[in-house]
């Protein structure tokens, strides 16, 4: 049974394959994926909160059960303000694990209802990418063709040439 709704959080600057490819598994096993990009002013961004949902929406408009949100504050209000059944945690290794778990517990305390997190191991070919190296190594002239979708590179080439 799919769970009728389900969020998969985060800064998404920029948003990376390794993202993509937990939204589209998400996808297959939740009625409704709402990727949440969450306002976090003290990060400097590369990309403002608009034109990194407007990437994602791009990258994903062949899910029709993806929409993109964006929230700030605590996550766990926002889950239980809308309520989502689950909430998507990707995870590339073992360090990722051991933040993500003790999120994921301090979480569970905050829901008003019934919420499980369900991790998801990034795809291994995307394992060690992050949305900061893919931003550094871009920025230094290094390739990272393959690692984001096509049309968050074209953003990428573009800001990086307006700098």
């Amino acid at each position: 049974m799919k769970a009728s709704k389900a969020l998969y959080a985060g800064s998404f600057d920029p948003l990376t394959n390794g993202h993509l490819d937990i939204i589209r598994r998400a996808s297959r096993m939740c009625g409704e994926v709402v990727v949440g990009v969450i306002i976090n002013m003290s990060k400097k961004s590369m990309f403002s909160f608009e034109e990194r949902m407007e990437m994602i929406r791009k990258a994903t408009e062949d899910l029709p059960n993806v929409k993109v949100d964006m929230f700030s504050g605590l996550l766990a209000d926002y889950v239980n303000q809308n309520g989502f059944d689950v909430v998507i945690r990707g995870l590339r290794a073992t360090m990722d694990f051991e933040y993500e778990i003790q999120m994921a517990q301090m979480n569970a305390r905050l829901y008003k209802d019934d919420v499980e997190t369900v991790f998801l191991m990034t795809d291994p070919q995307f394992s060690f990418i992050s949305s900061s190296m893919a931003k550094e190594v871009h920025q230094l002239g290094g390739s990272i063709q393959g690692l984001v979708p096509d049309n968050v590179l074209e953003a990428m080439d573009k800001k990086v040439k307006s700098l």
